[in-house]
């Protein structure tokens, strides 16, 4: 059964590349969620006064992933405890956000949360909520990671998170 689970925790670019590398997983697209702008453009997002977060919306397979287990690979890839930030890129655009088609998603989304405010970490600054309009970006930004994987930014980025996705989820890797 396909559902669909939309991300956002830094930029888009890196959970592209990390999710496109996952079993089950059948369609990403990169965009912007979450603002009071219509038809928001990159260079308005990067500004931060637009409200959205990068984000990518995924098609999956439940029966092949759970949307349990795409938590779990994003709170491992991304940092769920820095305010509006991931490494050097900072502003509401790189929040930790979880945008939720239904009250199941959402009770598992704060489960995962509640959790992690259990361990190690420190305090869970991911947001949980109700998925909105969602606007694609700009078509240069797909597949960036394949098409640019030499970049320093995708080479010092991009490649430590799909490093740290193959240790701790070799298992679900296509």
């Amino acid at each position: 059964m396909l559902e669909t689970i939309t991300l956002g925790g830094g930029c888009f670019w890196c959970l592209e590349a990390v999710f496109q590398q996952v079993i089950g997983v059948k369609k990403i697209d990169s965009g912007y969620m979450g603002g009071h702008v219509l038809e928001p453009q990159y260079k308005q997002i990067c500004q931060g006064d637009t409200g959205h977060a990068e984000v990518v919306r995924m098609e999956f397979d439940s029966a092949v992933i759970s949307f349990e287990q795409l938590l779990d690979i994003f709170f491992v890839i991304h940092d769920p405890t820095t305010l509006n930030q991931q490494g050097n890129d900072i502003g509401t655009q790189y929040r930790s956000v979880i945008f939720t088609n239904d009250s199941i998603q959402h009770d598992i989304a704060v489960n995962k949360i509640n959790d992690l405010q259990l361990g190690s970490l420190g305090p869970a600054v991911t947001q949980v909520l109700t998925v909105c309009q969602f606007w694609p970006a700009e078509v240069e930004h797909h597949n960036y990671y394949q098409q640019h994987a030499l970049q320093p930014y995708c080479r010092a980025v991009i490649e430590p998170k799909l490093r740290k996705f193959l240790k701790h989820f070799a298992a679900i890797a296509k």
